[in-house]
């Protein structure tokens, strides 16, 4: 009779090969050699009677089997980390490690004081290891999912499913032209000159979104608030930025709003984790500093 439940480490070891994609790619992080983590390999496919892996001179991939396999090995090692850390609560002091993703360039943002935030966390709970990451929102969502980022900070324009948020406030955009932009002196622009202008736009927007903002087409693409300042600074694109980020080059007349009576939106922020979750000690300790932080 094949054992149902296979050891811990087995699925440690498969869930690293799968990151890390092949077995010689994941011999540092797991501390084995090749030849070792296939034969772990060999014994977990034994166990379970099912091919999980392909791997061979035409590279590394997972059976369909496999790619089944492994979301649910994501989801148990999850669970294991959550009641470990749920286990520390116990004893009184929070330990381990808390992953925190959030969007590019809030670092501005007054109404969400996050370094504040942090701070306050930091000082109340020493033994925990954090580790901040800027992501898209994309790769926000997907990093929640999978367990590798704890809770998040970002505007979710298409939430994906098994996230819980929690609605924390509405960050303010304007359609920013500089002062080497042709427009930056014109201050009677029709909305039809403005729309015509070339465009920079955030990778991750969908040409839906682009379209809601009056736009039909794109000049430039960008991945992160800084690199779409840039563009904008040049003179030769125009693009939306948060109003804070984009204050202190506003205050020294480098920037300008265009038409802020037609052209603005508020992205509505909000923090996320994976559904069940929420009792665990640090996501909820976390979660509840952010919203008290926001709420004032």
């Amino acid at each position: 009779m094949r054992n149902s439940l296979p050891d811990l480490k087995l699925l440690q070891i498969f869930d690293g090969v799968v990151r890390h994609q092949g077995f010689a790619p994941a011999q540092q992080e797991l501390g084995l050699s090749a030849s070792a983590i296939s034969t772990y390999m060999s014994q977990l496919e034994r166990q379970l009677g099912i091919v999980l892996c392909h791997r061979g001179r035409s590279g590394f991939s997972l059976t369909s089997k496999g790619e089944l396999y492994h979301a649910e090995c994501l989801r148990i090692l999850g669970e294991l980390e959550g009641f470990a850390r749920y286990g520390t609560a116990l004893q009184g002091e929070l330990r381990g490690t808390l992953t925190i993703g959030v969007l590019d360039s809030t670092v501005t943002d007054s109404t969400l004081p996050l370094a504040d935030v942090i701070g306050e966390f930091s000082r109340e709970h020493p033994g925990v290891y954090l580790d901040l990451k800027i992501q898209t929102p994309h790769e926000l969502q997907v990093g929640v999912l999978d367990d590798r980022i704890d809770v998040a900070i970002g505007a979710f324009a298409s939430p994906m499913n098994g996230l819980l948020s929690h609605a924390l406030h509405r960050e303010q955009h304007w359609l920013y032209c500089s002062d080497k932009h042709p427009l930056f002196d014109n201050k009677r622009i029709p909305p039809d000159v403005i729309t015509q202008q070339r465009m920079v736009t955030r990778g991750y927007w969908s040409e839906a979104e682009l379209a809601r903002q009056g736009f039909t087409q794109r000049s430039a693409t960008v991945e992160n608030m800084e690199a779409q300042l840039m563009l904008v600074l040049s003179g030769g694109y125009i693009g939306y930025l948060p109003e804070h980020y984009a204050n202190y080059w506003v205050d020294r007349d480098r920037l300008r709003p265009l038409l802020p009576a037609s052209f603005g939106y508020q992205a509505p922020f909000s923090l996320i984790y994976r559904r069940g979750r929420a009792r665990e000690p640090l996501v909820l300790t976390f979660r509840e500093l952010v919203r008290t932080s926001v709420d004032g």
